[in-house]
């Protein structure tokens, strides 16, 4: 699943080709998604122009002076720029085409993404009203962490992976994080130390803006904006490498499953 640094690597690399330019057409050749596509969608976008190209989480949010188109990329969905000439793949639903003649395009084999307009106030609407803090904003402070998890049960891995606690940390990311901060995964949340959990604030912050320098992980098939893998794959520690020796220590690496999700840690360097 695409997560917030493969959602925010899409965001830069199209907001440059589309930002300002007015839709020419809609095409949509299959609305069945997560939530079917709008019937009016063509006839609510065309003429408008994008004003900016924000990100909520794992959601992108395409302003118009009236509106905002909100998408989702679901488990394996991309947006990326192309040329009207370029034809349309299998799971290509959606072509948002501008007068310059480029192509938004959107692809979703699983069909588990969204692409809803809102003509409402955007960051109230129900699937973004309760997310919670942005990891690489002031929002997600030293004690945000600590304060959450006073009194919960859950292993801090599952704790950190909720979007109501703090958006866009996905499975390889809460991986490489507690790795980094020396955390087992399966530590309750609610007997993490203030002064851990301090260091696990930085080190998320750290590992998901590394991953956005590097364009995102390359995973089954995740592509930017500009059509080209991310490359943070090539850095990870833990995620994916079960039975294989640390990086840091050489001691072999566990792996379990915890909320039906791989974790993989080292025995020595987490406690």
């Amino acid at each position: 699943m695409p997560e917030l640094p493969e959602v925010e690597t899409t965001r830069s690399g199209i907001e440059p080709h589309i930002r300002n330019k007015t839709i020419r057409s809609v095409v949509v050749r299959n609305p069945r998604l997560r939530w079917p596509i709008p019937i009016d969608l063509a006839e609510r976008l065309i003429g408008s122009a994008i004003d900016r190209v924000e990100r909520r989480g794992k959601y992108l949010l395409l302003y118009t002076p009236s509106e905002c188109l909100m998408v989702h990329l679901g488990m394996s969905g991309s947006l990326r720029i192309t040329a009207q000439s370029e034809a349309p793949l299998k799971h290509d639903h959606v072509d948002i085409i501008f007068n310059d003649g480029q192509v938004l395009r959107y692809c979703d084999p699983r069909r588990f993404g969204c692409m809803l307009l809102l003509d409402d106030e955007p960051l109230q609407h129900p699937l973004l009203k309760s997310l919670g803090p942005e990891p690489l904003s002031d929002a997600f402070g030293p004690r945000h962490l600590f304060t959450a998890s006073r009194g919960k049960r859950t292993p801090i891995k599952t704790f950190i992976m909720d979007s109501h606690i703090v958006v866009g940390v996905g499975n390889i990311y809460a991986n490489e994080a507690l790795f980094m901060a020396g955390i087992k995964p399966k530590t309750m949340a609610g007997r993490v130390s203030a002064k851990r959990y301090e260091v696990l604030t930085e080190c998320i912050k750290t590992i998901l803006g590394q991953a956005i320098l590097q364009g995102g992980t390359t995973l089954r098939d995740f592509v930017g904006g500009d059509g080209k893998p991310g490359y943070f794959k090539q850095q990870l520690f833990v995620y994916g490498r079960g039975a294989q020796p640390c990086k840091r220590c050489d001691q072999i690496l566990k792996e379990l499953r915890l909320a039906q999700r791989s974790t993989v840690y080292c025995p020595r360097c987490q406690s």
